[in-house]
């Protein structure tokens, strides 16, 4: 990937095979976990007892501010590796409670200062988890959203699950489509992130097929790796850029496990990464052209701040969470973010 551009959201770059300087824009779409972003509230026919003052975690208000002060730190940290002081205009955010939770998020003083806003549509998860959508205003436009439910392909209507958060817009102009995802857990075998990998496939056919021309990112804690059937088979999240066909998608994070052996969340002393972000192939240089005409893949990376991991004992270096072991830590996430960039060309 492209290395040295001068991180500035407008850039003027004089590329040697051009007589003119040419002017582009840069553009950080971003994906983080927040585990258990809960309020201290009880949200009726929601399972969400252990984050209740007299529940397992004694979540009260101390602990929730802390949770949305840290929270707040790390989202408008990210994208700021390359943009410092303008950050992410797209994050896309999971286990985030309901609405208040995250009226309470973009309410924190450095969140508002930016004017980030939210979409949540409240889905059917037994323990009230939900996903949303984090943007900027100035750059990311929305124009219309919907919460494509997970059916179970044998009926069964007793586990209800996170459904595919969709939001259609206009980002640099171009229209985009983000799908949030939250796929069933590790507790489900595979077989059922399977059959997420196939609806959302499903789903973003029948957007292509609608407007060809929609530039498409599918989001989310995917439960699994990029290597899984969920991933590389059923949604066409291909290794290598070349190999991404019309319908499919270009999955940066597979090597970037498997190469150099990176990851979001740590398990038994080692790594996978299923916060991931895909995109379609009108979304890459496929042909390693640089024309930059259309918002186009520039770079991507895992985010990583000291702050976001244990700096000491047995978890040194892994994700520094809210709770462990039943004892409050005021972490930020069991998960670390994933951020993209997205450059294009300004007339």
């Amino acid at each position: 990937m492209h290395k040295k551009l001068v991180p500035f959201l407008f850039l003027l770059v004089a590329l040697s095979c051009y007589a003119q300087e040419r002017k582009f824009a840069l553009y950080s779409v971003a994906f983080y976990n927040l585990e258990n972003l809960f309020d201290t509230i009880h949200d009726e026919h929601k399972n969400d007892f252990e984050y209740l003052p007299n529940g397992a975690n004694h979540w009260n208000s101390l602990k929730y501010e802390n949770k949305l002060k840290n929270m707040s730190r790390a989202l408008l940290d990210l994208g700021t590796d390359k943009l410092p002081g303008i950050g992410a205009s797209i994050i896309g955010v999971s286990e985030v409670e309901n609405a208040r939770a995250l009226s309470d998020l973009v309410s924190q003083p450095a969140m508002k200062e930016r004017g980030m806003k939210f979409i949540h549509i409240e889905g059917p998860d037994k323990r009230g988890v939900d996903c949303a959508l984090l943007y900027n205003p100035k750059f990311f436009k929305p124009e219309k959203w919907f919460l494509q439910p997970y059916i179970y392909e044998n009926g069964d209507t007793v586990r209800k699950t996170r459904g595919y958060l969709t939001v259609q817009g206009k980002l640099a102009g171009d229209p985009l489509t983000v799908i949030v995802c939250h796929w069933p857990s590790r507790f489900a075998t595979g077989y059922f992130r399977d059959i997420a990998g196939k609806q959302v496939r499903q789903l973003t056919d029948s957007i292509h097929k609608a407007d060809p021309d929609m530039h498409i990112i599918v989001m989310g804690d995917m439960n699994d790796d990029p290597d899984n059937t969920s991933m590389a088979k059923f949604l066409g999240a291909k290794r290598k850029m070349e190999k991404v066909q019309d319908g499919d998608f270009f999955n940066p994070w597979w090597d970037i496990l498997r190469s150099k052996g990176q990851g979001t969340l740590a398990y038994d002393g080692g790594w996978n990464l299923f916060d991931q972000i895909v995109l379609s192939r009108n979304l890459l240089d496929v042909d390693k052209k640089k024309d930059y005409h259309h918002l186009t893949l520039y770079d991507y990376h895992i985010f990583r701040r000291s702050y976001l991991l244990q700096q000491e004992g047995k978890y040194k270096g892994t994700p520094k969470r809210t709770h462990a072991a039943g004892v409050w830590l005021n972490g930020y996430s069991d998960h670390l973010p994933t951020v993209t960039y997205l450059i294009k060309e300004m007339k």
